[in-house]
């Protein structure tokens, strides 16, 4: 059974805006993350990409790895992930080419299928509404002759980025990237921290399909969960209302900037229902539930790593909360297993 001692973390950032706050807030406030999490001995700490909403800064999803992986010594710096069908194969190649030459050995290129982003954002992009739905397949191929070594009379070529053979990894939160990951022998992250309802079966498909390949002997399946860890309990479901507001947002067709936390939601039953589906992975507590439900966790799972989402309103508690994640990590590998 895996154990946390024995289970890589790894950080998932959405470069969020807080009500009050900018970019350049949530910039700063991502390097004193990524610095914190590399001296915890995290991973892997990754940036989404998301265009047009309000309250997340990581459109420009290359530029702010670039600047991540600069202001950190080893953790690896990535995508969670890239969104393949918004961008030409090419250019994706050049540029995480690129930041591997300036970083080697550091950087991740996890890849999406969805838009990040709505309708006329995706216009606005020059996005075909139909790409990636169909032809994701063609363009992970011809990302990948991009990344890997100059074939014989190959015309095109990423400069940077031919030979690098940066990373890839296949990001979803259905059966569609499982299968396709399986198919392909690369690593599969699985986005249990908005869209939990298909984790159990997907990492099956994945696994129970998985074909070795030169990148992977064997299945490697990541997962995204929300953790809000406090020294309390009652101090992280409190923090945790931030969290819940954004979705109570979403479905109320209203996106915002991150709220500062409340003690009770005005919400229908409905409402709070529809906000829990999100929450169906979250572990949010004290240092003991927070440990005992990451635990649980992976025996329920069997997950090969742990990339933990955080979203709360204060810089200082978001901190304290990856903070008490790694002295339970740090502990538990001084333990006897």
């Amino acid at each position: 059974m895996p154990r946390l001692a024995d289970t890589p973390l790894s950080v998932l950032d959405l470069a969020p805006i807080r009500q009050g706050g900018s970019a350049a807030d949530s910039f700063n406030e991502s390097v004193a993350l990524a610095r914190l999490t590399e001296r915890l001995g995290f991973t892997r700490y990754w940036v989404a990409e998301h265009h047009s909403i309000d309250g997340i800064a990581s459109a420009a999803t290359a530029v702010l790895i670039g600047h991540l992986a600069g202001q950190t010594s080893h953790i690896r710096v990535g995508s969670g992930g890239i969104m393949l069908p918004n961008h030409p194969p090419l250019v994706i190649a050049e540029q995480f080419g690129t930041l591997e030459t300036l970083y080697p050995g550091r950087i991740d290129l996890g890849l999406g299928r969805a838009p990040g982003s709505d309708g006329a954002t995706m216009a606005a992009m020059r996005r075909d509404p139909r790409a990636g739905v169909d032809d994701f397949p063609q363009r992970l191929e011809e990302l990948r002759g991009f990344l890997d070594d100059e074939r014989a009379n190959q015309r095109v070529r990423a400069i940077p980025g031919q030979g690098t053979r940066v990373p890839l990894w296949l990001l979803g939160s259905s059966d569609y990237s499982a299968r396709l990951a399986a198919r392909e022998g690369l690593p599969f992250a699985f986005a249990a921290q908005f869209a939990p309802a298909q984790l159990h079966d997907a990492l099956r498909l994945y696994r129970d399909n998985f074909q070795p390949s030169s990148v992977l002997d064997a299945p490697y399946a990541m997962v995204g969960l929300p953790v809000v860890a406090a020294d309390d309990d009652d101090r992280a479901e409190f923090l945790a209302s931030t969290a819940r507001q954004k979705f109570l947002g979403m479905i109320r067709g209203r996106r915002t900037r991150a709220l500062p936390p409340v003690e009770q939601l005005d919400w229908s039953p409905l409402e709070q229902a529809q906000v829990e589906q999100f929450f169906g992975a979250a572990v949010i507590g004290g240092p003991q539930r927070v440990r005992d439900g990451l635990e649980g966790f992976l025996e329920s799972t069997g997950a090969d790593e742990l990339m933990i989402h955080t979203d709360v309103y204060a810089q200082e508690d978001r901190l304290r909360s990856y903070d008490i994640l790694g002295e339970l990590w740090q502990t538990g590998r001084t333990e006897p297993s």
